[in-house]
């Protein structure tokens, strides 16, 4: 129909993430306040306020059961937070840059991320402990993904080119070349 359900209003800057979680019954925001919240779509009401952050959130993700969420921030952390209780769960630190992008995998046992640092990251989703530094590129990583199975990473950067990793070997399996510039998203 086009009708506006809600206006969600309570951030302080401008809204730059935004992502339903798997019910769609939560609808999270990410600001350049240094903040993400959690909004209920049936009543249009704020469900929590993640406060943790130095920076600007520029990412968020659910994962599939949609218990976690991710934020990124150009702090150059990623922070995971229970759902439920609003609590930060772990800070993942380790990227030397903000963080262009980050991703559970389908089991929600691995996070994936990627920074302006030019290196991707995977994370042990359960722990916080960093499994991997997948590195390679010779200018910042814009993007990455798991693909379905959770097998392979693929990241997109701003050298032009894309890359596909093992997820288990953590080795290179395929350079992507011959974009003329950079590959902002990769799927």
């Amino acid at each position: 129909t086009g009708e506006c359900y809600h206006t969600f209003r309570g951030h302080s800057a401008e809204i730059v993430c935004l992502s339903f979680n798997p019910q769609s019954t939560l609808l999270a925001t990410g600001s350049m306040d240094t903040t993400a919240k959690l909004w209920n779509l049936e009543n249009g009401e704020e469900v929590a306020t993640l406060n943790g952050h130095s920076a600007e959130i520029i990412v968020l993700s659910f994962n599939t059961t949609g218990d976690r969420i991710i934020t990124g921030s150009f702090d150059h952390t990623v922070a995971v937070w229970d759902v439920g209780t609003g609590r930060m769960l772990h800070t993942l630190i380790g990227h030397r840059g903000e963080i262009s992008s980050a991703q559970f995998n389908w089991d929600c046992s691995l996070i994936v991320t990627g920074s302006m640092d030019k290196t991707c990251m995977l994370w042990d989703a359960a722990t916080g402990t960093r499994v991997a530094t997948l590195a390679g590129h010779r200018k910042e990583v814009l993007d990455v993904c798991f693909d379905y199975a959770g097998q392979r990473v693929a990241t997109a950067s701003a050298d032009g080119s894309a890359r596909v990793y093992d997820a288990e070997t953590k080795q290179c399996i395929a350079k992507l070349e011959g974009h003329e510039d950079e590959i902002s998203k990769v799927s």
